[in-house]
């Protein structure tokens, strides 16, 4: 995938503008609905950009597809923190152009390039302990979650495995996530979202760099009756 990189580098890459937040629908169904497709300032994946390497991604075989878009992001986006990179760069155009994001930009760049594949996609999240802190010291994980056929609804994590015991991958059918919640405090949220959480994507237009990040992490709650309209279910 180093010659789609490679092409986008000599492309340029464009200037990050703030996407401004979605939120969805609600529904009870296992079934993907049509906004598990939908584009939005966020999941943008109508930029020429983004369209271009989810064509370059597609495969006849919806499966190998979803396989390559998820090792595109995992292995040729930087993870922010692992690489210390300042940018925060939030929707999926402006994390393909950085070149790095925290969990939250890979997953938004993972469902747009899934979306712009054609297939349905959408947002798990995640509470962690951090690393060495106390109990009291949470923080939101951002993971995706795709619709394939014979599998249904299944969860990935793209965060990459460049820090230390992570080692995610494409295995429909069997999760493979980066971090599995077992600390007082932390919990695993089993729903795929339509959109990405509003607090979140609150908490993020609000860091200019890493380094506000890193001292006071985002430690997000699901979304309130009032502003949820579009999740499901992952089996």
């Amino acid at each position: 995938m180093a010659d789609i990189i490679g092409e986008l580098e000599a492309q340029g890459r464009c200037l990050f503008v703030n996407p401004l937040p979605a939120i969805g629908y609600t529904m009870d169904t296992h079934e993907p609905h049509n906004a598990f497709l939908r584009m939005d300032a966020v999941v943008d994946g109508d930029n020429p950009r983004v369209r271009w390497v989810a064509e370059q991604l597609t495969r006849d075989d919806p499966v190998a597809t979803a396989e390559r878009c998820f090792t595109f992001v995992r292995d040729e986006i930087q993870h922010s923190v692992d690489f210390a990179r300042e940018g925060i760069p939030i929707s999926a155009s402006a994390v393909l152009d950085t070149g790095s994001a925290l969990c939250f930009g890979k997953s938004h760049l993972l469902v747009a390039l899934w979306r712009a594949c054609g297939l349905p996609s959408g947002f798990c999240y995640q509470r962690l302990r951090l690393d060495g802190a106390d109990f009291d010291r949470h923080a939101t994980h951002g993971l995706a979650a795709v619709w394939l056929p014979r599998f249904g609804w299944y969860r990935c994590d793209a965060r990459g495995n460049t820090k230390p015991g992570v080692e995610c991958l494409f295995t429909p059918g069997t999760e493979s996530l980066a971090f599995t919640p077992v600390h007082e405090g932390e919990r695993d949220y089993p729903d795929v979202w339509a959109q990405p959480w509003p607090q979140v994507l609150g908490d993020l237009l609000g860091l200019t760099k890493l380094s506000q990040y890193l001292a006071r992490p985002i430690d997000a709650a699901p979304p309130t009756a009032d502003h949820l309209r579009e999740r499901t279910r992952a089996a």
